[in-house]
């Protein structure tokens, strides 16, 4: 009779389906101090943690003290002296160069504005280039009188300048033979000339000069249309970049190459805005 009434007394009892919150809240507390430590690791105090492994080393005779924390900016790398001095003069050069394309620009701001002068940027330095039409009769290398008072403004420009000048003359490919003249090579050439005598005569140094005839070789347009061959009948007169650069001799019979030379050459520079 009494075990009939324990067993049937058990069997009445309710189960518990709310035993999961126990485990439930033993994860969050957990969860919940993981991301404290993890806070705490983040966001560490040189001068806490200092104190707090010293109280852990004095407790423990030294044996739990950490290692100290290295708080040194560690040593940059000195830069080379030669390179910023390049960096330096480069910066200096296209500033130079920049100022002086701007000078040429306004003082050739009418023909520039009517297409017949072009003043540009590149790795050579500053290039002007002038349609043959403003300077030159057809077949003819003597200098108009209306192209002389422009040339003229280019010449006290380059006057108190340093750089080296190079003139270039171009043609068309309608081949030209006359007396003065047997090819395009002579009339480029006594073009160039003609240019570079007028800045002699302006102040420019002879020694920063130099004429060279490219004949109908060097084309910036198509030649098969009047309108191109009248834009390669041209005059170039190139402003040089004065930086060095460095030239590598190339070796001979399986020697080894020289060290670098530096000769000078033209440098980058930007196009002006």
């Amino acid at each position: 009779m009494y075990h009939r009434r324990a067993r049937k007394k058990f069997d009445d009892e309710v189960e518990n389906h709310e035993r999961w919150l126990i485990s439930y809240a033993d994860f969050i507390t957990l969860l919940f101090a993981f991301f404290v430590v993890m806070y705490a690791i983040s966001s560490v105090n040189i001068g806490k943690y200092k104190v707090f492994s010293d109280a852990l080393g004095d407790a423990f005779g030294g044996a739990g003290s950490s290692p100290p924390v290295n708080t040194q900016v560690p040593n940059l790398p000195i830069p080379n002296p030669a390179l910023k001095r390049r960096a330096e003069m480069l910066k200096q050069e296209r500033q130079e160069m920049t100022r002086l394309a701007q000078d040429l620009l306004s003082t050739l701001a009418p023909l520039v504005k009517e297409g017949k002068v072009r003043v540009t940027q590149n790795s050579r330095g500053v290039s002007v280039e002038i349609n043959a039409s403003v300077l030159f009769d057809p077949a003819d290398a003597r200098l108009t009188p209306e192209s002389v008072e422009a040339l003229s403004a280019v010449g006290v420009l380059l006057k108190n300048d340093t750089h080296n000048v190079q003139v270039e003359g171009h043609t068309d490919d309608l081949p030209i033979s006359n007396v003065q003249f047997p090819s395009n090579w002579e009339l480029s050439s006594v073009r160039a000339s003609s240019v570079v005598r007028l800045f002699v005569e302006n102040g420019v140094a002879p020694t920063r000069l130099t004429a060279v005839g490219f004949g109908s070789n060097v084309p910036v347009a198509s030649n098969d249309d009047p309108i191109g061959r009248a834009r390669n009948r041209r005059v170039a007169v190139t402003i040089l970049s004065g930086l060095p650069d460095p030239v590598t001799e190339l070796p001979t019979d399986g020697a080894p190459a020289t060290a670098p030379t530096v000769i000078p050459a033209a440098a980058p520079v930007p196009a002006p805005q």
